[in-house]
């Protein structure tokens, strides 16, 4: 079992939740686990990158090479494009289709990822649209990662109890709106 993932965003969006999530099922069930991190120049808006390795047996390296990830998920479109090179031949893209515009030439992107379906396998979601339909306009990440769980190999449980040990300190709520979320997002892929 091997699951390389590139993680990307802006900041405050939740990528280092969705890590930290994914990196608590990994070790509840004994995987390796590697991680590295960028985070952009601002908290709110900089790009935010994470690579997230998980196998079975020991990892060398925490950086994705090019060409070799097996799931790029995105929680902005335009930072999904930015590390489409480190996709594999069969990986998947899962992208949120809601932008965050902060450039002021923000380009248009619908043609581009029109382009893209007939060449890579690609999950476009409006996440943000989800979370606020289940009452947790914030858990849009949450609703990210159920939409990529499918191509995870990690059990859909196992996930959810990532979650729940992530977000317990938030209360009961949290954790619930956070696990609903995911599997809106799940039940959107595998639907």
């Amino acid at each position: 079992m091997k699951t390389d993932i590139i993680l990307a965003g802006v900041g405050g969006q939740g990528i280092l939740s969705i890590a930290a999530t994914l990196g608590a099922a990994a070790l509840n069930e004994n995987y390796h686990l590697k991680q590295a991190e960028t985070h952009g120049m601002s908290q709110r808006g900089g790009a935010v990158v994470s690579h997230l390795r998980i196998s079975d047996k020991p990892i060398f390296s925490d950086l994705i090479p090019m060409g070799e990830a097996d799931i790029i998920l995105s929680v902005e479109p335009l930072e999904s494009l930015r590390y489409l090179p480190y996709l594999s031949k069969e990986g998947t893209l899962v992208t949120n289709i809601t932008e965050f515009r902060n450039i002021p030439d923000y380009p248009g992107l619908q043609k581009t990822f029109e382009e893209l379906s007939g060449k890579i396998n690609i999950i476009r979601i409006d996440a943000d649209k989800i979370a606020r339909e289940i009452g947790n306009p914030k858990a849009s990440n949450m609703v990210m990662l159920g939409a990529a769980s499918p191509f995870i190999d990690i059990h859909e449980e196992i996930i959810v109890e990532g979650i729940r040990t992530i977000f317990k300190q938030k209360g009961e709520k949290i954790v619930e709106l956070n696990c609903k979320a995911f599997e809106a997002g799940r039940n959107f892929t595998v639907r």
